[in-house]
């Protein structure tokens, strides 16, 4: 399985902003029932992605900056950042088909 990068807001301008491939920022919080439902699919996605997308979870407890800089007002929230800008956003829990259909245009092959 993919390994899943936990970042904070004091690594997310090298691991997301500044990264050369396109970045699926998963913004959740422990406390957050549909995160968890949407945990195996974001891992799923990190593992067909692997080496064309770089996926990390966010906790917006801990990094609270973070969360009201990009507007993340409900999570779970995935984010697709490409080139450091926020290109695509999809709030609360969606299945594996509708997130890869929503993000895929941006996924170089």
């Amino acid at each position: 399985m993919a390994e899943m990068l936990h970042i904070s807001e004091a690594d997310f301008q090298v691991e997301v902003l500044d990264s050369n491939i396109p970045v699926l920022v998963d913004f959740s919080a422990v406390w957050c029932g549909p995160c968890k439902m949407l945990e195996p699919v974001v891992h799923k996605i990190a593992e067909e992605w692997q080496g064309k997308v770089k996926v990390v979870k966010l906790d917006v407890d801990s990094s609270p900056e973070v969360a009201m800089r990009y507007q993340v007002m409900g999570v779970p929230t995935l984010m697709l950042f490409v080139k450091g800008e926020p290109l695509e956003r999809i709030t609360g829990y969606k299945p594996h088909d509708q997130i890869i259909k929503k993000f895929s245009p941006y996924i170089t092959e």
